[in-house]
């Protein structure tokens, strides 16, 4: 009795594991990953961008490369898309790949995340 009453917890544990690594897959494959080229440069370009587009609707994760400009965005499918958050950058006031940033929001970064200051 006792041996059976084990191999039914045993049974169930493993059950319990599976489910929760199954439950764990299903909200990665939910995550959307896009890299975006952007027109920030310097420190503060990162914390703005990083920090604003945090808040954006289904945003889980946001990291700029300084070096080569390009700005890694993670988000929940169907919260958001591509072309919202590339927006959104704009919005900020950097270029998001083809799109051209908001010139008042450019024109209110500090004069070093300006394009045609002496870093750009």
């Amino acid at each position: 009795m006792k041996s059976r009453i084990i191999i039914l917890t045993i049974t169930a544990m493993f059950l319990l594991m599976g489910l929760q690594s199954q439950e764990t897959e299903k909200k990665e494959k939910q995550l959307i990953t896009v890299e975006i080229q952007t027109s920030a440069v310097c420190g503060m370009c990162k914390e703005k961008l990083e920090h604003d587009l945090a808040f954006e609707k289904g945003v889980k994760y946001v990291n700029l490369d300084n070096e080569t400009k390009i700005i890694t965005i993670k988000f929940k499918e169907g919260k958001n898309t591509k072309e919202k958050i590339k927006i959104a950058i704009t919005k900020v006031g950097y270029d998001a790949d083809d799109i051209v940033a908001n010139q008042k929001a450019h024109d209110n970064l500090p004069k070093c995340c300006q394009k045609g200051t002496p870093n750009h």
